[in-house]
């Protein structure tokens, strides 16, 4: 992928090394020379507020200022505005546990669910393990970080909810191990930064939550001066979803002349299927939706109407 050779050297980042918000005035904790490899150990989106034996106070009390806090910033030695930072994933390990919520204000359908609700997973096996949703329901984890990004060049404080150019809260879940991340380069030094770790998701992440878990994640940083990309670009580690691609999809369509609302009557189906053909709650139904549905975008050509299917694997049903 690469003519830079790799340093043998590995930085460690600790838990306590985050901070909440993409800026180019933060200060480092670490410097690295291109091709040297990062370890994080990265608490879950909760920073901390949520555990394995947390109930649904804990959403209740959720602090907004600490979610989604992102672990770095690491300066890469040669790293210059209009480069590009190659990142690759070496191992990324999930904790024994994970959880799922429902949190009010938050998500696709965040209208229509009002209540606070959480799901706490027992995590079996480590990267290649699985979690069960509920009996005959296990989702084969496929861990990755929901954040990764790169300061901005833009002044000022920004927040790591959303995705940027320079990445940020991507939820992109084909970032699995043995994955390569192009990121552009807008400040000196790239000061890149990670977490929001992830055991399993599906494709939208619909109710606002994956399998949020805390993570140890290795990842080798390469300054790219062949590559230029003005957004992220990526390569997956091999072919898409290979745990769950192994038996028919159940999809249900919404169709709609706007692609959100599309998205959203497809969900709303789903939900409505769960409910009636596995005699799951409709907060339950959204949580898995969230976990293991993937949005796909069928047509967008035949104007005025555009259509979003929900692929549900039949692979996660053990019964």
């Amino acid at each position: 992928m690469t003519n830079i050779p790799h340093s043998g050297r590995t930085i460690h980042v600790h838990r306590d090394q985050w901070h909440v918000a993409w800026h180019n005035r933060i200060t480092p904790i670490a410097t690295i020379q291109s091709g040297e490899t990062i370890s994080f150990d990265l608490l879950d989106a909760s920073c901390g507020q949520i555990g394995a034996d947390s109930t649904v106070a804990a959403i209740r009390t959720l602090d907004f200022a600490r979610v989604d806090q992102v672990n770095g910033p690491i300066y890469v030695e040669g790293a210059a505005p209009g480069d590009t930072l190659e990142v690759e994933f070496l191992d990324l390990q999930p904790a024994e546990w994970g959880w799922t919520a429902i949190i009010p204000g938050f998500g696709l359908l965040a209208d229509e669910f009002t209540e606070p609700a959480i799901k706490i997973w027992h995590l079996e096996g480590g990267a290649d393990g699985w979690a069960e949703f509920a009996p005959g329901i296990r989702i084969p984890l496929a861990p990755f970080c929901g954040e990764i990004g790169l300061a901005p060049s833009l002044a000022g404080a920004h927040s790591t909810i959303p995705p940027y150019r320079h990445g940020g809260n991507m939820d992109t879940r084909h970032l699995t191990t043995g994955a390569h991340l192009y990121l552009p380069v807008e400040v000196p030094g790239a000061l890149f930064s990670i977490g929001d770790g992830h055991a399993a998701q599906g494709d939208g992440e619909v109710c606002g939550t994956a399998i949020e878990t805390p993570m140890r994640a290795s990842v080798r940083l390469t300054v790219r001066k062949d590559r230029p990309v003005n957004e992220p670009h990526f390569m997956t580690a091999g072919p898409l979803t290979p745990r769950t691609n192994t038996a028919p999809y159940y999809v249900t369509d919404g169709i709609a002349p706007d692609l959100m609302e599309a998205a959203r009557k497809a969900i709303r189906h789903m939900i409505d299927h769960l409910q009636h053909t596995y005699s799951l709650s409709r907060a339950d139904a959204y949580m898995l939706c969230s976990v293991a549905v993937d949005l796909k975008i069928c047509e967008i050509v035949d104007a005025p109407n555009w259509l979003i299917g929900a692929f549900l694997p039949q692979s996660i049903f053990t019964r």
